[in-house]
């Protein structure tokens, strides 16, 4: 069963990256494995520690800037010590065109793995992409969440997992509990 802070998420982030066509892009995630489902037309993983976006885009053997149609981040940005500069370097990896997507949380407890650092709204996610060097008009960024699934977070299980019979999936703008974004580099 998913968990119930991330349905409308994921729902809503597999329209965005299938609307890319997938099959026809090379793509990189940082740290997760949540791209395979995809079917991209090449796909590779960065893990922590050996791969560190923070401190530096991933090279090639050429000690080059690898480049990718599209980066993947999934509930890995709050984890990171510097996540603006983790945000340049993914926008230095992409070609012209390509897109950086990441969801991360924003009410939910703290869960060091291995530290927990920073929460975004869709605004918050927006405005550290436009800092990256993203066009503003070039990002897509939506948040989800409501009062119940808040309180689910306080249950000693977490994370809580979706009941479709209780848990509501309505949205209460003023009570986010994740974001995500896709940005595009023009």
């Amino acid at each position: 069963m998913p968990s119930l802070n991330r349905v409308k998420m994921m729902k809503a982030s597999r329209a965005m990256i299938r609307a890319l066509g997938p099959e026809g892009l090379h793509v990189a995630e940082v740290s997760g494995k949540w791209g395979q489902q995809f079917g991209f037309g090449r796909y590779e993983r960065f893990h922590f520690p050996k791969h560190d976006i923070c401190l530096g885009p991933y090279l090639d053997d050429a000690g080059q800037p690898r480049q990718f149609d599209l980066i993947l981040a999934n509930q890995v940005w709050e984890h990171l010590d510097r996540p603006y500069a983790a945000t340049r370097h993914v926008r230095e990896m992409l070609r012209p065109g390509g897109h950086f997507w990441l969801a991360v949380p924003f009410f939910v407890p703290f869960h060091a793995a291995p530290a927990d650092c920073s929460r975004w709204s869709a605004r918050g996610l927006k405005n550290l992409l436009i800092e990256a060097g993203f066009d503003e008009n070039a990002i897509e960024a939506d948040q989800w969440g409501n009062r119940a699934a808040a309180k689910r977070n306080l249950e000693p299980d977490w994370p809580p997992a979706y009941d479709r019979e209780s848990d509501s999936l309505q949205n209460e703008p003023d009570m986010p509990i994740c974001a995500w974004a896709l940005a595009r580099k023009t």
